[in-house]
């Protein structure tokens, strides 16, 4: 929701509901304010009258809460027994009452129960690493999965599966040690020729090589200290973290979007919910105790690198030349791992990273600003050898724009529509892949850059009202052959412009199996609002989902997203992070249907479009290998049972490595030509003087990562093809 409208509804609503009761207790005479009980009433109150799902805080939302709490407290199964969690059940009913009365004793048994838990299991860790005795060449075996695994039924049990858990982490380092030791065996024997790690001369003759006993127990000592530091940090957790728990959880059963941001996180909202990390340019998540990265934004400098990705956990990091052993971010808050990623431009940071496929890969990025220039859209004339014509290609990252400035991510496609055509192009290839969404304001004026005029998304709120959002301009900026590519990551604005381009038959849409399938709009509600000049106290701000998108045609895009007209290999395929995947998440449905005219000037048939395209896939090499690609992580992530063998695990390791390799795409079609490279930074950016030649640098590298980007682009390729066969199916 924009900026405006979200501080307006707040300021409104704040208003609305000071329906609050005030918790007043005399104390000596003077009288205290209960705040628990005022903020979970507020929650209360905000929750059942504000979000879209309309549900009550009663009985049956406290015993899904209490679920939910549970799996936030102990995520991996690793701290509770099955009698701690049958002992808290005794609250499972009572969530909802405890907000209402202010008294939270659900969280201060929970406290106390895991405090209990994690010093037992610090004692364990002291007592097995001074003993060192794990075997690493018996037939042990690990669940990885929490979601397959129990709580310990004993405390046998549980210093088994603690012990497993050392034993894992100790073998996982041994393995990632020995494969330093060879980059920096190979460093020296090629007298740092190889460039890859970037060590100078001077710093591999400087360290040692160890013998395999020296790597073992640097292994050891590494480990003993990573859950030293990480069940000191959990002691830390003061009980305004249990809270912050215990009132997420009522949030999450309303929806996965739905979260309560404390005062400290209301602060940090300025960067995204504390995601958006300065330096590298990601935006994270916790997620069952990960810190899981869940866009990564162009520009930025993990974007430019190109190795982190969309869903790899960060499990810990450590400063480039730094010879101290990685922090350990698993258990941690975001907005404390935050503090150890960012940092100073041109130092780097180094991410040690659990990969979709279960792999782990250290990534180093030298942190910078963020270059917004990157993320505007960006436009190319294409020619592919063998087909005939000239095509253009217009890609949006995001729907981007600045309420009170004049930068939006329409105007600049309109202006990059008006290059193209210049250039005499045959058609428009709409790339929207990626794009997690943003204003839905560019999402309705964009699609109408391509219609006359028309209804593009209707939206419910919370209330059940409906609203239309139309294309009132009957000029069409661009009337010709149009594809819009999209895949798995496509969320919300652009799921809306894909999904009005396919019901008004004006474009063919082109790429994976589904999109993203978000189809819902959150607000912040300022929980001080009201509140804070009477009572003093800071209350925090509750995200809520209050809108849901629908097509013209009736049918939201929430949870099914937008199924492509054809149906490509996505490379992204593979993650399971889809709308869908997330429990509670709001249900497809549909309303009325509008009204509107389909584009009549151009009409495909579709079914020999669909059948062309199936054959040149299956020929494609490149195509078939992202296929091959994404049955292989599919298959990965189904494989969480883990061998503790070091020489079946390194033996597993080597030829995981392996495949990946083969299948990876980074080779270039040099038979696809690309020209005219424009972006919209051009008009946006003022160059300073003295700082031409620097500009005309970054160019020629955003340029040269352009046309390399996209001659790897399998997808984009097969999309040239199927707009060749939509011209020519216009010519008979």
């Amino acid at each position: 929701m924009h900026k405006k409208l979200r501080t307006t509804f707040g300021l409104v609503l704040g208003l609305a509901l000071l329906s609050t009761p005030l918790a007043l207790h005399a104390e000596n005479g003077l009288f205290s304010i209960n705040k628990d009980q005022v903020l979970g009433n507020r929650l209360i109150e905000v929750l059942e009258q504000l979000h879209y799902k309309k549900l009550k805080v009663n009985n049956d939302l406290s015993k899904n809460a209490f679920q939910e709490f549970i799996k936030k407290i102990d995520f991996s199964k690793q701290f509770l027994y099955k009698s701690d969690v049958k002992k808290l059940e005794k609250y499972e009913l009572l969530m909802d009452d405890e907000m209402r009365s202010g008294n939270y004793k659900l969280v201060l048994d929970a406290m106390k129960i895991k405090v209990d838990r994690i010093n037992q299991a610090d004692e364990l860790r002291k007592k097995l690493f001074k003993e060192n005795k794990f075997n690493f060449r018996g037939n042990e075996v690990i669940e990885l999965d929490p979601e397959k695994r129990h709580f310990a039924k004993d405390k046998s049990e549980f210093e088994k599966n603690w012990r497993l858990t050392f034993k894992q982490s100790v073998m996982a380092r041994y393995i990632s040690i020995k494969e330093d030791q060879e980059d920096l065996k190979n460093g020296k024997n090629k007298k740092d020729k190889d460039k890859k790690e970037k060590k100078s001369k001077k710093k591999l003759e400087s360290e040692k090589i160890l013998t395999e006993k020296e790597i073992l127990a640097k292994a050891h000592e590494a480990i003993d200290k990573k859950y030293r530091l990480y069940f000191e940090r959990l002691l830390k957790e003061r009980r305004e973290d249990y809270m912050e728990i215990f009132y997420n959880s009522i949030g999450a059963v309303f929806d996965p979007h739905t979260a309560y941001l404390a005062p400290k996180k209301k602060e940090d909202f300025d960067i995204d919910m504390s995601g958006q990390l300065e330096g590298i340019g990601a935006v994270l998540s916790e997620d069952e105790g990960y810190i899981k990265v869940v866009e990564i934004v162009p520009g930025g400098a993990a974007w430019r690198q190109k190795e982190l990705e969309v869903d790899d956990l960060i499990l810990a990091v450590s400063e480039g030349d730094s010879k101290e052993e990685p922090v350990d971010l698993v258990g941690m808050r975001v907005d404390d791992a935050v503090r150890y990623i960012r940092g100073k431009k041109g130092t780097v940071v180094r991410l040690h990273v659990k990969k979709a496929d279960g792999t782990r890969k250290t990534i180093g990025i030298t942190r910078d600003v963020v270059k917004i220039g990157a993320s505007f859209a960006k436009s190319s004339v294409l020619e592919l050898d063998g087909v005939k014509g000239k095509y253009g290609y217009i890609n949006v990252p995001k729907f981007y724009r600045e309420f009170n400035g004049t930068i939006n991510c329409t105007d600049d496609v309109r202006a990059e529509i008006k290059r193209l055509k210049k250039q005499k192009v045959n058609g428009i290839i709409l790339d929207l892949r990626n794009n997690g969404g943003g204003a839905l304001t560019d999402a309705q004026l964009m699609s109408g850059l391509f219609i006359k005029k028309g209804p593009i998304v209707q939206t419910k709120n919370y209330m059940h009202q409906v609203e239309t959002l139309a294309d009132t301009d009957p000029e069409v900026e661009y009337d010709g052959p149009l594809i819009v590519m999209v895949n798995r990551y496509s969320a919300s604005a652009s799921e809306i412009l894909a999904a009005a381009m396919q019901d008004y038959k004006r474009a063919v849409v082109v790429g994976g199996e589904v999109t993203h399938g978000k189809g819902t709009v959150q607000v912040v509600y300022n929980l001080d609002q009201g509140l804070d000049k009477m009572l003093g106290e800071k209350f925090g701000a509750l995200k809520l989902t209050i809108q849901k998108f629908y097509r013209i045609t009736g049918g939201s895009t929430q949870y099914k997203g937008v199924t492509p007209d054809i149906v490509i290999p996505d490379p992204m395929a593979y993650a399971e992070n889809r709308e869908q995947d997330l429990t509670y998440s709001l249900k497809w449905d549909q309303i009325k249907p509008k009204k509107f005219q389909k584009w009549t000037k151009h009409q495909y048939d579709l079914k020999k479009l669909i059948s062309n395209s199936k054959k040149r896939v299956a020929k494609n090499d490149r195509l078939q290998k992202v296929q091959e690609s994404v049955d292989y992580l599919r298959k990965r992530r189904k494989d969480t049972k883990l061998k503790l063998n070091i020489d079946s695990w390194m033996k597993e390791e080597e030829a995981n490595k392996k495949k990946l390799e083969e299948l990876k795409l980074d080779e270039e079609n040099t038979k696809l030509t690309i020209t005219h490279f424009e972006e919209s930074l051009k008009s946006h950016e003022t160059v300073k003087k003295g700082e031409e030649k620097q500009w005309k640098d970054d160019f020629k590298q955003r340029k040269e990562e352009w046309v390399s980007s996209l001659r790897k682009d399998a997808g984009l390729e097969e999309a040239i093809h199927i707009m060749r066969d939509m011209i020519d199916q216009l010519k008979k």
